[in-house]
């Protein structure tokens, strides 16, 4: 294991260490699961400690992360392990959790991904105490996998000015009655780059999002309780849902969607007696988690972040909606919340029913969703993405994280439908919210569902 290590280590020292504000690795299930030693540094430090250039491992522990989420490590303790989206696993096992991004190297537009290492991640335990560094490595090599990343014809067309289509938004129209597509001015003197952004970001962009989870008997027997609709918007005539926010040209979707989760779980957990407004700028700037404006995971930054450092509110660091440095008061206090999951428990696992209970039972929920050209134009109605492209504006798929509040059903169709919270202000959509088909997996919408809970 020793000339492993000297690999590894040869390896880090070749590329660039930046990696949490880069992460284009792009790493499957199959990928990561297996056996895997995991090589630490030493404990006993506070979670200020820098791992970026870890390079002093001090034991080593083997861990099998096996089907569908099952942990073991060499000593027969059992925990649990999930992928994080195609970027990174975490792993909770022995009462200590380990977190790291999948080790790739760039070379020009050329991505190599070594799914079977990690770059330096962190450890500690469960209560946040005694933090380590550590690096990651599969027992058994695997091959790199290739990938490209922007063309240069692609960099010139990303740099040119929105402008509508408007033959796009009458053939939307024209060729379905679920929902109304409109021309919104204010994305008109954007740049193709920042609309991308404002999706989600090109590195929030998921290369094979798994499908829903079958439902099992006792789920389906428990959804079939639950009300037609709900939205927390109007229960029992209370709001629970903080403002629509905008975002603006960052790709700062996943803070805006994580922080409208946390805060509306507060506010149905103390029933609106704490309505705190969460920092989304903290988190661009100051999360190793994240990517900044180029996009992030709400897995990681709703949850783990808000675990392991805890969240601010807005005056303390109000959004600028660019990137920079950390620069958020010391002396504001820090939210901390707890619990958090892919919902069913692990990456792969959601399904419809499952997000009902949950929205149901501990409120709204974020989510990671396919955006593709006709989103943009939505003006009302139940979102049914209808395959037309814009041959103007040369989009590519990415994935927006946004906040579900409610679902229902259409009475006059039957269409069954989610209602969800966007971070585009609230002249977009429905107020800023919009509807999207319920039940078919529409977009992906129903496949990587996050939750937490607030520590009061």
């Amino acid at each position: 294991m020793a000339m492993k290590w000297l690999q590894i280590a040869g390896l880090l020292a070749f590329l660039t260490i930046h990696v949490y504000a880069d992460t284009p690795a792009n790493c499957t299930y199959e990928d990561v699961r297996g056996k895997w030693v995991f090589m630490i540094g030493s404990r006993g430090h506070d979670r200020t400690l820098d791992c970026s250039s870890f390079d002093s491992p001090l034991m080593e522990l083997q861990i099998t992360l096996d089907f569908p989420d099952l942990a073991v490590d060499q000593f027969g303790n059992t925990g649990f392990w999930t992928l994080i989206y195609n970027q990174g696993f975490e792993v909770v096992v022995g009462g200590e959790k380990y977190f790291a991004f999948s080790l790739y190297k760039q070379d020009g537009q050329n991505i190599t991904s070594f799914c079977d290492q990690t770059f330096p991640g962190w450890s500690h335990d469960i209560f946040g105490r005694n933090w380590a560094c550590f690096i990651g490595r599969k027992a058994e090599e695997q091959k790199p996998k290739q990938t490209v990343v922007l063309h240069e014809f692609e960099k010139v067309v990303s740099n040119r000015l929105y402008r509508h289509n408007a033959e796009l938004i009458h053939q939307i129209n024209r060729q379905q009655k679920s929902w109304q597509a409109t021309r919104y001015p204010q994305f008109e003197n954007m740049r193709i780059e920042d609309m991308i952004k404002m999706k989600g970001g090109r590195k929030s962009t998921i290369a094979s999002i798994p499908k829903p989870a079958p439902v099992t008997p006792e789920v389906a027997r428990v959804a079939k309780t639950l009300p037609d609709n709900f939205d927390w918007r109007n229960y029992n005539g209370i709001n629970y849902v903080s403002p629509v926010r905008n975002q603006g040209s960052c790709g700062s979707c996943y803070a805006f969607g994580s922080m409208a989760m946390n805060e509306a779980r507060i506010r149905v957990r103390t029933n609106n007696t704490l309505t705190p407004i969460f920092s989304t700028q903290d988190i661009v700037e100051c999360s190793e988690y994240s990517q900044g404006c180029d996009g992030g995971f709400p897995y990681l930054i709703g949850g783990k972040y808000a675990e392991d450092f805890g969240v601010v509110e807005e005056e303390c660091n109000p959004y600028k909606g660019v990137d920079g440095k950390c620069s958020t008061k010391p002396s504001c206090e820090r939210h901390y919340f707890t619990n958090y999951e892919y919902i069913g428990g692990f990456y792969g696992a959601c399904n419809e029913e499952l997000m009902r209970i949950n929205l149901v039972k501990n409120g709204p929920i974020a989510v990671s969703f396919e955006v593709y050209d006709d989103f943009v134009h939505y003006k009302g109605g139940i979102y049914i993405h209808t395959g037309l492209r814009d041959k103007f504006n040369p989009f590519e798929i990415t994935n927006h994280v946004v906040l579900v509040v409610g679902y229902g059903v259409d009475p006059a169709t039957g269409q069954k439908y989610w209602i969800v919270k966007n971070s585009w202000g609230d002249s977009w959509g429905e107020s800023g919210f919009f509807r999207i088909r319920r039940g078919t997996d529409e977009c992906s919408i129903e496949s990587i569902a996050v939750q937490v809970e607030p520590i009061l």
